[in-house]
């Protein structure tokens, strides 16, 4: 779409390219006459509407929402920009739309809502979810994102995902589900620390104890999330019975980065090359802040045999897109009322068995841009969602 008025950063690129912004609504139906319009809209249209009211679950065949998702943010927690609001938010939503579209083939509102109260979000986006097959929140700070989703899960009937706990997860889990097999590590006994207690921190920690591996410490700023301490939000207190109280991890960095196997870095920082060398031998770590990981990949690869970031310029790239748009497309195809852990579960399977006999160490996680990322997702997680009992068709 043209934009009307000349933008004051002509010229370069990455604004020439969002002049307009990035998507549009497109009629899949044409209007070449009398005929074309009054069965698109009145009097026709009444029929379809009629029919509905009479049978709701009619709205699946004859209207777009069971392959829309909702991309919803208050602006409070976007990429690594932090609390920049609603209007800023924007590009990063409509991005996100067009990928759910382009991977996984399923249509996206991009909606910035402009307030940061947990009621009135969980309000809003329940009054707003007739409309919608699904609801992907994104960009909320931790820790209303948990509370959020949460309560928005108990409520709908349709799939709600906080895509930056679930989709870094789901890939993350792929990703280390490889490097394992790659080092011969199994999940139990393998000791992980990951140093970061947000919305990712948390839900990869989860995902990894879903997955079999029971030897995880999740830090936080004030060091191992442990039950001594008197800090803990709920969410990080339950998540240390679970975690470092298992095996009794306690300390900072330094302390349980000494003869870890595994290092996830969700929080950006820097970690000192000396507490890298600490690891084990043929260590693996990602460090998944951006643009700045926590590790430099040349720092890393100086002490760990698998490496990977949340960039696109190196190998490895831990990306969410790899995930929600299968998810969102299986979740879709069989009309699923919830996305489940089995169904997430299922995801990082699927991303993890497409690297097959070509896994290496630069080469863990498939391509975004490979095509058969979206159907295997989208075909597993449908599996998934039958086996657990949430699909309706």
């Amino acid at each position: 779409m043209a934009d009307p008025l000349p933008h004051p950063h002509a010229g370069d690129p990455v604004f020439d390219l969002h002049v307009g912004g990035k998507t549009e609504i497109r009629s899949t139906v044409a209007l070449a006459g009398r005929d074309d319009l009054s069965l698109a809209y009145t009097p026709g249209v009444a029929r379809v509407c009629e029919a509905i009211a009479a049978d709701p679950d009619l709205s699946r065949h004859y209207t777009w929402v069971p392959n829309t998702v909702a991309v919803v943010t208050d602006g409070t927690a976007v990429l690594g920009l932090g609390d920049i609001g609603p209007a800023a938010a924007m590009p990063v939503m409509e991005g996100k739309a067009v990928l759910f579209k382009q991977f996984g083939g399923v249509d996206a509102v991009p909606i910035c809502l402009d307030t940061t109260d947990v009621e009135e979000i969980i309000d809003t986006v329940a009054r707003l979810a007739p409309s919608f097959g699904g609801i992907n929140l994104e960009d909320i700070s931790a820790p209303r994102c948990f509370e959020i989703e949460s309560r928005l899960k108990e409520r709908l009937d349709i799939p709600v995902f906080h895509d930056d706990q679930h989709g870094t997860a789901v890939v993350a889990l792929a990703a280390l589900t490889n490097a394992l097999r790659l080092t011969g590590r199994g999940a139990h006994g393998t000791r992980v620390v990951i140093s970061g207690a947000g919305a990712a921190g948390v839900a990869v920690a989860r995902i990894l104890l879903e997955a079999g591996v029971d030897d995880i410490a999740v830090l936080d700023r004030q060091g191992v999330l442990n039950s001594e301490r008197s800090d803990l939000t709920p969410v990080k207190r339950a998540l240390a019975r679970d975690t470092a109280d298992q095996h009794g991890r306690r300390g900072r960095l330094a302390e349980v980065m000494a003869g870890a196997d595994v290092y996830i870095g969700v929080s950006g920082g820097t970690v000192p090359e000396d507490v890298v060398a600490s690891m084990a031998s043929d260590a693996i770590v990602f460090g998944l802040a951006n643009p700045h990981p926590e590790v430099h990949p040349d720092v890393a690869h100086r002490h760990a045999r698998v490496v990977a970031t949340g960039r696109s310029d190196f190998p490895n790239q831990i990306n969410n897109v790899l995930a929600f748009p299968g998810i969102f497309r299986g979740a879709f195809d069989v009309h699923a009322t919830a996305i489940t852990e089995a169904m997430k579960l299922a995801a990082a399977e699927a991303l993890a068995a497409l690297v097959g006999d070509d896994l290496r160490e630069d080469h863990i996680v498939p391509s975004p841009f490979d095509e058969r990322v979206g159907p295997a997702v989208a075909s597993a997680v449908a599996a998934a969602a039958r086996a657990d009992g949430v699909a309706r068709a």
